[in-house]
């Protein structure tokens, strides 16, 4: 059942960019305690550099902010960018554009200051301003050395615009990767292990043309992250989960304390059905922002999947939140369902528990594993063990109970806690399919969840007590002590009476004793709890093999030469079972040696009724007994009709002689005083 995912986080409100002006007043005050600088997020580092002319550096707390070079219109020898930032309409002036919105930052492959604030970091690099090289080509900077708006000065002070500098160095500065990043890249001194490219890793190509695009080229320290949330709201509406997941992830990398990213990352998870994660970051987030209502609706509304009500209604109905009336209503219904399953199961009426749990399903618990594991032993309980079991390979993963403060693992279904329940039924279908090491394992985590609970008691010792009893059992049998080992699987039947191992085994061990009904008895029990189970079909048509109850044996080995194809002592079994069939049916069969077809030979009798004083039937009864000698193939009955005249009447014969053809025991032709030519051109017509 596919159910799309709630939405991610996004009502909050986008921080306010800083306009250039803030910048510039923070960059030309010399108050304590500050940062010496701030420096400026440039933009693209492939927007176009002019390579002619003489470019100017100016500065100015304009509406645009940035840092150009103009050259009028000479043209651009870098190559524009084909996926260029939306809003960024300065592609072709040769500004570094300073809007941070319009130009996100992108990744450098090293040199960026770990710790700083998303977005500016401080640079190591040299005074002055002298030369930007971009993919091999280097512009330089006019001969005056002025400093634009939050550049570095080695001392460690602020220079207010229009400072003058000595130029202490003839190396340039290359903007490219090194120790300090500025803006796109690191501004570093000529050589100093740059090799003037930016690289930026693409996160995806599905959203390269949106803002979500740009960020995937750009590095984690340079992004602000509520441009990563957006562009991981980006995918989750597209249902890309994994790459919307993977955009929460940084940004909550770069800014671990917000609850909304956390509630985000809860939704990308959600959506790849990794719920037990989801989860976590729900309660993460509810506890970096306890009132923060969508949280807490989301994590209510995971709970309410997971069949966990008093934990929904604690988070629906939060002090100081407005409860939804539709989740109030799902977890209404989930609530009743689970209530009734509870009552039918506790007086073993599995048919209504199955019942109750699809109803509790299609209210919105669809995703419990304790309902699924429900369904497993309500399926056990009605003998249906191999669709238990394929249940069991279909349970939800649950979050293992690692403390006791988990709230998950502190829910209680039918009176025990949520994962001891689980193992429980996993004991009891561990049992029935014989796995009794399995069994007593199950038991014993299940007790050990749950100590105080009395089924899981009771169980834990009827499952130690029933795997003793077979293992006794199978140790008489190994030693030819057949009616001991028969008492043995009888105290272990008593104590789990729907064990259709213990079944199968006591049949074995009746056989051995030459007792074939009770063999059969034994196996039909085994059989009526497991349908399948192929040894016990195998020990009860051996059984009917031995009381020469043919029939019934065939009907059996053709189930399991069915089931087992490439079994041959299954495949000699039947046939000679198929022989001994048709021999006591009276039918000829040739070619009785195994690998071959079993051939029926048709069996044809001729009768003739007769009366002995009748001078026709002197007259041809010479010439029939010529007939048997010349039809080997052929039996030839006379009856005659006055000796037995009860034959005469069931076969309502009053004229003699009278001739009936029997073909395989049906009746083919009568003749009524036929002449000798007539009576043997039938009876040869029917013997071939």
């Amino acid at each position: 059942m596919s159910h799309s995912p709630e939405k991610p986080d996004s009502e909050k409100p986008e921080p306010e960019l800083e306009s250039f002006s803030d910048r510039f007043r923070e960059t030309v005050s010399l108050e304590v305690n500050k940062p010496d600088f701030r420096e400026l997020d440039l933009g693209s580092p492939v927007s176009p550099l002019r390579t002619r002319g003489g470019p100017s550096v100016s500065s100015s707390s304009g509406s645009s902010g940035s840092f150009s070079g103009r050259n009028g219109s000479n043209s651009n020898p870098v190559s524009k960018r084909s996926d260029s930032a939306p809003n960024n309409n300065n592609s072709n002036s040769g500004e570094l554009s300073g809007s941070s919105e319009n130009s996100p930052t992108a990744e450098r492959s090293g040199g960026n200051v770990r710790g700083s604030k998303p977005g500016h970091s401080r640079s190591n690099s040299g005074s002055g301003l002298t030369s930007l090289t971009h993919s091999g080509q280097t512009v330089n900077s006019p001969p005056l050395n002025v400093l634009p708006t939050g550049n570095i000065c080695p001392s460690g002070r602020i220079l207010k615009t229009g400072m003058m500098v000595p130029n202490r160095s003839s190396r340039s500065d290359v903007l490219g990767s090194g120790t300090g990043n500025y803006g796109h890249g690191s501004i570093m001194r000529g050589g100093g292990g740059g090799a003037g490219v930016v690289s930026g890793k693409g996160e995806s190509n599905s959203l390269r043309s949106s803002i979500g695009g740009d960020l995937g080229k750009r590095g984690v320290q340079g992004v602000d992250p509520e441009e990563l949330k957006k562009a991981g709201n980006e995918h989750y509406k597209k249902g890309h989960f994994s790459d919307a997941l993977s955009f929460y992830d940084r940004a909550i990398s770069l800014s671990p304390t917000s609850a909304s990213y956390r509630s985000n990352r809860a939704a990308a998870l959600t959506g790849l059905g990794r719920l037990a994660e989801a989860v976590k970051e729900c309660q993460e987030a509810v506890r970096l922002d306890p009132s923060y209502s969508r949280a807490h609706h989301r994590l209510a509304s995971l709970y309410i999947r997971l069949g966990q009500v008093e934990n929904a209604r604690k988070h629906l109905c939060h002090p100081g939140l407005t409860p939804d009336p539709a989740e109030m209503q799902k977890l209404k219904m989930v609530e009743k369902h689970i209530n009734k399953c509870a009552d039918v199961r506790r007086v073993g009426d599995w048919k209504s528990v199955l019942r109750e749990l699809g109803a509790t399903v299609a209210a919105g618990a669809y995703s419990s594993p304790q309902l699924f594991m429900c369904r497993a032993e309500a399926l056990l309980k009605l003998h249906q063990i191999d669709d238990a079991e394929s249940v069991l390979s279909h349970v939800p993963k649950s979050e293992p109970r690692t403390n006791s403060n988990n709230t998950s693992s502190q829910v209680r279904f039918f009176g025990m806690l949520s994962e001891a329940y689980s193992y429980f039924v996993r004991a009891q279908i561990e049992m029935a399919l014989g796995r009794f090491e399995n069994a007593v394992t199950a038991a014993e985590k299940a007790s050990q969840i749950d100590s105080r609970n009395l089924e899981v008691a009771v169980l834990l010792n009827n499952v130690r007590m029933v795997a003793r009893a077979r293992v006794r059992g199978n140790d008489l049998f190994k030693s030819e002590r057949f009616t001991e080992a028969c008492s043995a699987y009888g105290e272990g039947l008593r104590l789990d009476p729907s064990n259709s191992v213990l079944y199968c085994n006591r049949a074995a061990c009746w056989f051995k004793l030459g007792q074939w009904e009770k063999s059969i008895e034994d196996s039909n029990q085994a059989l009526s709890i497991q349908p399948s189970y192929t040894k016990a079909l195998l020990r009860r048509a051996t059984s009917y093999s031995k009381l020469e109850r043919w029939e019934e044996a065939v009907k059996d080995y053709e189930v399991l030469r069915k089931n087992l194809p490439n079994d041959n002592a299954v495949a000699e079994a039947l046939f000679h079972a198929q022989v001994a069939l048709k021999k006591s049916r009276g039918e000829e069969v040739s070619n009785l040696k195994f690998g071959g077809e079993v051939e029926v030979v048709s069996v044809v009798s001729v009768v003739h009724f007769e009366v002995a004083s009748n001078s026709q039937c002197k007259q041809i009864s010479p010439f029939v007994d010529t007939l048997c000698s010349r039809y080997p193939s052929i039996n030839f009955l006379k009856v005659d009709i006055q000796e037995n005249p009860t034959v005469a009447t069931a076969e309502n014969v009053r004229i003699v002689p009278t001739f009936k053809i029997y073909k395989n025991g049906s009746r083919v032709k009568e003749i009524i005083c036929p002449s000798r030519d007539m009576l043997e051109h039938s009876v040869r017509h029917y013997s071939i």
